[in-house]
Parts: C-alpha cells; structure tokens; sequence
C-alpha cells in the first residue's frame, strides 16, 4: 500500500469516493495521509467516506481519528442536495456562514442548549436575519430530495441512498432549531412539518429515516411564534405515527394549551388555519385585473381564474405569472396545503368517536360547521345537538324531518354514531345523504357496527370475532399504528410480547388483541432482519386501563399478566357485556379492517386460547 504511485492512488481515492463506508480502515488512513502529506486537499466525497466509515465502526482505529483531525474542510459531507446548498449559501455568506455550519453541527442533544442559541443568533445577526431565512427555507426544501452523488450499495445492504448522512444529521436537527430563532411564517412552518414526515418515512430494513431530525423539526415548530406553527402541529398529531415523535408532539400540544389555559384537544380546533380562505371552502384574491378563487371541493382545494373581463379560464394568466410570481407560489402552496390538512382533520373528525368529545353549540359552530377550512367536512357529517341528530341540508342545519334547527348556545353538540342510533333512523339518514348526492368525508351513516353477538355473551369476557386469521406482520404493524395501536414487532427469538393494544383513557379502557408469531423453520417464516414475517390472531379483550399488561412468547403460548397489581392479585378481563357499545363496535371495526387488509390465509391449527 505505501509503495502506490501517485495516480494509482488518486484512481483509488475516486474508486471509493462512492462507497458509503469501507471497512478496511489502514488503506483508507494510507490513502488519506499520503495526499495530505503531499499537500493536497482531500475530495469531498472521499472525506465523507473517512467520517461515515468512522462512525459507522465499533473499533474505529485511532488513526483514522487522528487523520480526520487534520480535515476541517469540508464543513459537512457533500452529497446530499440540502448540504450542497448549505456549503455554497456558507461561502457566499463568507466566514460567518462557515462559522454558521459548524455551529450548526453542535446540535448534539435532545434539544437547544442556552449557549447554543445564544451563539446561533449571534451569527444569525452578523449574517442577517432576512438572508439567513431565505437561505434555511432552501436547505429545509432540499431535504430528502436524491443525493447528488450516489452511493454504491451492495446487494441485500440497506439503501443508504435513502437515508441521511449521518455525519450531516446533527447540523440538520440545528438547522430545524435555528428556525425558532427567524420570523415565523407560513412557509417556514409547512417546511418543517414535511422535515418531520420525511424524516419518519420509512427506510427497507432500518426504520424510520431519521427520528431524531424529526424530533428536531418538533422541537422547532414548539418554539416558534404564530398560528402556522400551531397549526401544522395540530396536522402532525393526526399523522405521526411513530410513538417517541408523536410523544414530543403531543407533549407540544399540552405546553401550549396549558399557556393558554385550554385542553389540548381545544388548541388543536382553535389552531387550524384558514389558509386564505374567507367563507365555508372559498376564498378569493385579487392579483392585478385578474381575480384567483381558491375552492375546496370535495378533499382537494382547486383553483380558478377569472380574467379582467370576468370569464373563467383554466390556465394561470401570462400576467400573473410575470407580474405576481411570488403570490403565485403562495396560492399554489395554500391549495396544497389545504390538502394536507383536509386529509388530517378528516382524520382527527373520525376520532372523535372515541375521543368521547362534545362541545357547547356556539363553540361548535365557530369550529367546526363556520370554520372556513373544517366547515367543509362538518357540513357533510350528521351530529346530535341535545340528543336530536341534525345534518346540514346546504347552508341551512336541519333535523331528519326538515325542521330548521334554532340551539341555544350552550346546547350539548356530539357527533353522530350509529350504533347508538334506532336503525330506521340511520336507514333514513343514509337515504337522505344519497338523495343529495352528499359525500362524507370518512365513513358515519354507512359505518361498520359491530353489536355484541351472542356468541360473545357466552365467551363472556373475550371475542373470538376475528380469532384465526393469518396476517402480515409489518402491514398489520402499520395498520395498527395509523388507528392509534400499539403493536410491537415480534421478533423470532427466546422473549414475551404484549399484544397489540389501545388505550382509551377517556373510557378508562385499554383493549388487547391478541397475536402471535408463526413459525420459524422455514425460509419464509422470517425477515433478513429476523422479525417474523406472519401473525395469527387470537381473542379481543377489555382490561382497566392501569390494570398489567399481558405478555406472551413471541412464538405463542398463553398470555399471562405481569407487573404488580393489587399486592399480586390477577385483574380479570371485563365482561364484554360493560363495555361502552360504541367502544366496542369501534374496537371490533378496527380489527376487522386489520384482518381484511393484512390476512393472507386462516389458521388451522387456532384452539380457543381461553
């Protein structure tokens, strides 16, 4: 190795310039040191590959440490678009700008320190606020879109291609802090809420992407000032499903509503933002001698044009293009966040099933029916108002006989559910929904119920409803997430699992579906990464919420409750006979809708586990 020629070893530097990190560390510090001593500036590209190589060994050698020591530049590893753009905006901006980056790379902890933010608004000052915004915006933009420089992966290797640098992770979780310290606005909030969902999209055979980053991007929209802020919090509540950043979320939500004085539940309806829009799914704004009407139909927001002379046309006017582009790009990125949240609130609206809300009718109709945004999803659901169902027939609330309803403001508001409805009723409703061609927004009038059955009452405590199904485990996992389960990834080696659960701690109820894993043996039986590829299903069971949790095998074998309890006593399951009929027909739903879309098969060998 020391005897290489000068050009053998640039072509070998450049040979592994792509390689994401090499495990033969003395030909890498050989490489390294003989251009260095040379006086040479190492490549980029090949530098990334020393750090990545370094933090991606248990027993790095001491003098890969020690080479990297004498590489200051470049400040992070080139590569990834964002970093690109940070590198270039840090020359222009000149020694604060690279003072910048390598502050930014201190953001080693869960959340900024007093003296970190001190010193990141010191340079945020000399650089300048206005420059140092546009330019955060753009690397927050680049994020997550492909690196510049492919990395070769070999065969069965996780896609580092669609992962981070790790060695950049930490300047970017202080790229997601330095945006506390810029003025708040729109489009700084909507960047950091894509940097949170980017950051948990998930990666083949790693996980989430980056967590980390995404807490940073929490931690970020925490800090900052304004309703854009709360709102795409509020968003990402409905949409986070990876439970440490939905923590943090959550935990955001509860700060900012104790400071106000609220639940979190209502600073989540009072932080919804109207997005340009005036009346119930409309707005409009004037750009010149054009005029852009923003119109939400259905769950997506459209927009529409209309000349000087009042006509519709369907393409932007050459005018606004060249006279308004920046309003354009602020329309364009309204429609689109409309969407967004129209996805989410429909989402949040179909929870509050089991939210167990309700609401004085004058603050419902502010938030929900009245609200620009949420008022397009409101007016298409049926809801009691002191216990008589009512739905909107146009702009007018009436009930199913056509009476115009006239509440008083503190009149108890709930949404409609119809497993507590008379079944001619809801038959009546859904004719009435389908004679005027209404749409909901998720399903309510021609929702799944799920009664107790008399096969339950003699199980008595437990169903067997959905018992012997076969499932796949990762869809099942992702599925049980997304409707608020908790449902760990059962691994094929020697230890106990829960079972799926949900809490409902409104009802003081915690619910348990019973899994197991599948085999073992076969080649299929389990993934590279050793998690069992099928489940079987078992019994759905009601516990107190504070009772202890079950645990079994992950290969199966029955459920036995751990933990301390009483002095020891046993908490018995609770007869399905008490429990709530719409919990019960919620639960069941959910299970139903898990075993239609992950089962591959049913279970043969399934006994009844009681």
């Amino acid at each position: 190795m020391g005897s290489r020629t000068e050009q053998a070893r640039l072509e070998r530097i450049e040979e592994l310039a792509t390689a994401y990190s090499f495990h033969a560390h003395h030909e890498l510090i050989t490489l390294a040191e003989g251009e260095l001593d040379a006086g040479r500036t190492l490549p980029g590209a090949f530098v990334a590959v020393l750090r990545r190589s370094r933090l991606n060994s248990y027993e790095a050698e001491p003098e890969l440490s020690r080479v990297l020591d004498r590489v200051d530049e470049p400040v992070l590893n080139p590569g990834e678009a964002w970093v690109d753009r940070a590198l270039a905006d840090a020359a222009r901006f000149g020694d604060a700008g690279r003072r910048l980056l390598r502050h930014l790379r201190k953001a080693t902890s869960a959340k900024p320190t007093g003296a970190w933010e001190k010193t990141a608004r010191a340079l945020v000052d000399e650089i300048g606020t206005a420059a140092v915004r546009v330019a955060v915006l753009d690397w927050l933009q680049l994020v997550g879109q492909a690196r510049t420089i492919q990395l070769h992966i070999n065969p069965g290797w996780v896609d580092y291609n669609s992962m981070d640098d790790p060695f950049n992770a930490d300047a970017l979780r202080g790229v997601a802090w330095l945006t506390a310290l810029l003025p708040a606005r729109q489009d700084t909030a909507r960047a950091l809420g894509a940097l949170v969902e980017g950051s948990l999209r998930k990666v083949s055979g790693s996980g989430p992407r980056n967590p980390k980053v995404a807490n940073a991007g929490v931690t970020g929209l925490a800090r900052a000032e304004g309703d854009a802020a709360l709102a795409e919090l509020a968003r990402l509540s409905t949409r986070v499903t990876y439970k440490g950043t939905l923590k943090q979320v959550v935990a955001a939500l509860d700060a900012r509503a104790q400071a106000l004085g609220l639940s979190r539940e209502e600073v989540e309806e009072l932080g919804i933002a109207e997005y340009g829009l005036s009346g119930v799914g409309n707005g409009e704004r004037r750009l010149g001698d054009v005029t852009a009407l923003l119109e939400v139909r259905g769950s997506k927001a459209v927009l529409v044009w209309r000349n000087a002379a009042g006509k519709t046309v369907k393409a932007v006017p050459a005018a606004v293009k060249r006279d308004f582009p920046e309003e354009l790009g602020e329309l364009k990125a309204a429609a689109k966040d409309i969407d967004k949240m129209l996805t989410a609130q429909s989402e949040r609206l179909d929870r509050q099933f089991l939210a167990r809300r309700s609401w004085a009718y004058q603050d419902w109709r502010a938030r929900f029916p009245d609200h620009p945004l949420v008022g397009t999803l409101a007016r298409r659901l049926i809801w009691t108002i002191a216990g008589t169902s009512v739905a909107f027939d146009g702009a007018e609330l009436r009930t199913l006989g056509g009476d115009r309803v006239d509440a008083t403001p503190t009149a108890v508001v709930e949404l409609w559910h119809p497993v507590l409805r008379p079944a001619g009723e809801v038959a009546a409703w859904q004719q009435w929904l389908e004679t005027r061609q209404i749409i909901q927004p998720f399903k309510q009038a021609h929702r799944e119920v799920y009664p107790l059955t008399d096969a339950e009452r003699r199980t008595r405590t437990y169903s067997n409803r959905f018992a012997g199904h076969v499932l796949r485990q990762h869809q099942f996992n992702s599925l049980a997430a997304i409707r608020g389960w908790t449902a760990r990834l059962r691994l094929g080696v020697d230890a106990s699992y829960p079972p799926a659960v949900r809490e409902l701690p409104q009802w003081g109820l915690r619910a348990e579906f019973w899994i197991e894993g599948i085999g073992g043996s076969k080649d299929d039986d389990l993934t590279d990464a050793g998690a069992y590829t099928r489940i079987s299903t078992d019994q759905v069971r009601f516990y107190p919420i504070d009772a202890p949790g079950n645990q079994a095998h992950a290969s199966g074998g029955a459920y036995r409750q751990g933990g301390r309890w009483r002095r020891g006593t046993r908490v018995a399951p609770l007869p399905l006979s008490g429990i709530p009929e719409l919990v019960l027909s919620e639960v069941l739903r959910d299970v139903d809708l898990f075993v239609g879309v992950a089962s591959v098969d049913n279970d043969p060998t399934r006994q009844d586990g009681s």
